[in-house]
């Protein structure tokens, strides 16, 4: 009987004590309220409107290709930071943050650490991802990365005649000036890579406390700036880089990609498209406004239908698409040409909407990126058959065009080395990630994955000086391109649309491709049925075998056997 409270009672204890605990927070709970609480404390400062550059890489490029994305040798910033893969680089970057230290002197050194701590906001704004570090911790994490990558940097300011204060030697096997070797190689692809990015501004402050004023401080970091991409970036520079504008540039990747697409140049147009094709003057162009309004009223109604017949019809798109020269003598065609063309592009539009509106049900259409015809393009050694003459230029990806009187296509030099892929690859991450304009470098990829498919393909742009191959062999270059685009979403970039729709027209309207498109279509398309025929013809020659081995063929045609065609066969 007294054994029952004294039960109930342990038993409504132990209720109560597994209930406080598991009501009470975890460390890493109460760490976390604690921030947040200490966040929404703060006053909204004008920090918090600085736009996210550095990202993750997204999961599907990391997919391909994991080692052009992930640092090999230095982890700079917080995504990366005290991996034990990268740990082995840790003391040269401490060793150059003593480095700092001792230039500076102790005062000094505080101070910058200090400055760091109150721009911690502005710091994280940068980064896409949640940084789970303290101010203190941010700080210190920046100074020693950037003590680091100024001295890395210092090579390049060195060959603009420009140093920092002091030269170390501790790190000749990384810093070399002949740049020849590995861990060198290594060092710079991290530099370039997504997520191994440091804000510029924060190597900008170290640096004024190491200079006098700040405009010895921007002249240093504009050599370094202009050094380093003078060396990694593997087109032509147009830019003029004696101009740099620190301040308008996010991080090292930033900068890299500014020196390929420059901003507002992305859709600049060609010479000559300013101008409209019909190219006469304003009283032609009304005339072709006045028809091609008439046009557009006489294809409605009943009489309408007849006349749309006639415009639609095959026979004048064919008169259309001949030559000037062999129809400008009919009359009133130079007049009636532009308008009829206008009406059967609008027809033609108008149907493939159409089509796409009922092939796009389950799907929308505003988030479809194109589809992979609109990326078709002949390789190199095809177009090179059909007359094609491809030509180099000097200047970067805007510098692509076709000439079609002339049949030339202008590619922009690129130099290719081991560190090129890594380059191009993170260009491409980072430019899907910002979302700001058309997809300039992942659209130029598509290009060059399109018309290279082999080595051969590889050596005739080497050869005609397009290619300046500095990797192992032309087929280690077709391998490059051709696992370029194998994750990039597609994207449209009208300049370079247009180049891909030029010279496919041109090379379709050669008859060396239409002949070849003909014998693919009429005779290998239909191997079937050629084969089905040839069963069929094969079986009748086997019963007329078997006839004749029963019957006399020769008396029965009236013929000797020698005649007989199949007098072998004959009794």
């Amino acid at each position: 009987m007294s054994t029952t409270p004294k039960t109930s009672s342990l038993q409504s204890t132990e209720a109560s004590t597994v209930a406080s605990t598991s009501s009470s927070p975890s460390p890493d709970e109460k760490n976390w309220a604690t921030q947040i609480r200490e966040a929404l404390n703060e006053e909204l400062e004008e920090d918090s409107e600085v736009p996210v550059n550095i990202f993750n890489v997204p999961k599907t490029l990391m997919a391909t290709k994991p080692d052009c994305y992930v640092p090999q040798q230095a982890g700079l910033g917080p995504y990366h930071h005290l991996q034990q893969e990268l740990y082995e680089m840790e003391r040269y970057k401490i060793a150059a943050a003593k480095r700092t230290k001792k230039h500076l002197q102790s005062e000094n050194f505080e101070s910058l650490i200090k400055q760091l701590n109150e721009h911690e906001s502005r710091i994280r704004a940068c980064y896409h991802k949640f940084l789970d570090f303290d101010g203190e911790t941010l700080a210190l994490m920046m100074l020693v990365d950037a003590s680091f990558l100024l001295e890395f940097l210092q090579v390049y300011a060195i060959r603009e005649e420009r140093a920092l204060p002091r030269v170390f030697h501790r790190k000749s096997h990384l810093l070399d000036y002949a740049r020849t070797k590995s861990a060198y190689n290594e060092i710079l692809r991290d530099m370039v890579m997504v997520e191994n990015q440091i804000p510029l501004f924060v190597l900008k402050q170290v640096l004024e406390f190491q200079f006098s004023t700040p405009r010895q401080a921007d002249a240093i970091l504009c050599s370094m700036l202009a050094g380093f991409g003078k060396y990694l970036c593997p087109f032509g520079i147009r830019v003029e880089l004696s101009h740099i504008q620190v301040e308008e540039h996010a991080h090292l990747l930033d900068f890299l990609y500014y020196l390929i697409v420059p901003s507002g140049g992305r859709n600049e147009p060609q010479q000559g498209e300013a101008e409209g094709s019909f190219g006469e003057s304003s009283s032609a162009k009304g005339t072709f406004e006045v028809i091609s309004k008439l046009l557009s009223k006489l294809t409605e109604g009943p009489i309408g239908r007849l006349i749309k017949k006639i415009i639609f019809s095959d026979a004048v798109k064919y008169i259309l698409k001949l030559p000037n020269t062999a129809v400008s003598k009919i009359p009133g065609y130079s007049v009636l040409k532009k308008p009829v063309e206008s009406v059967l592009s609008t027809h033609e539009e108008e149907n493939e909407s159409e089509n796409v509106d009922s092939n796009s049900n389950s799907d929308s259409n505003t988030t479809k990126p194109p589809l992979m015809e609109e990326i078709t393009i002949p390789s190199v050694s095809e177009l090179s058959e059909s007359g094609v003459r491809f030509l180099p230029t000097n200047g970067s990806i805007s510098s692509i065009r076709f000439d079609a009187k002339m049949a030339k296509l202008y590619l922009p030099t690129i130099s290719l080395d081991p560190n090129t892929e890594v380059t191009l690859r993170n260009l491409v991450a980072y430019e899907a990630s910002t979302g700001s304009g058309p997809l300039v470098i992942a659209r130029y990829t598509e290009l060059m994955n399109g018309i290279i498919d082999t080595k051969e393909d590889a050596k005739f742009l080497r050869e005609r000086g397009i290619i300046l191959n500095r990797l192992k062999s032309d087929e280690e270059v077709a391998n490059l391109w051709n696992g370029m685009s194998k994750s990039i979403r597609l994207t449209k970039v009208p300049f370079l649309d247009k180049v891909i729709e030029d010279v496919n027209k041109y090379h379709g309207s050669r008859w060396q491709v239409k002949a070849g498109k003909v014998i693919t279509r009429y005779v290998f398309g239909s191997w079937q049925l050629l084969t089905l025929l040839a069963i069929i013809a094969i079986l009748l020659l086997m019963v007329l075998q078997a006839f004749c081995s029963v019957y006399s063929c020769s008396r029965i045609f009236e013929i000797s056997g020698d005649q007989l065609f199949f007098g072998g066969f004959s009794s």
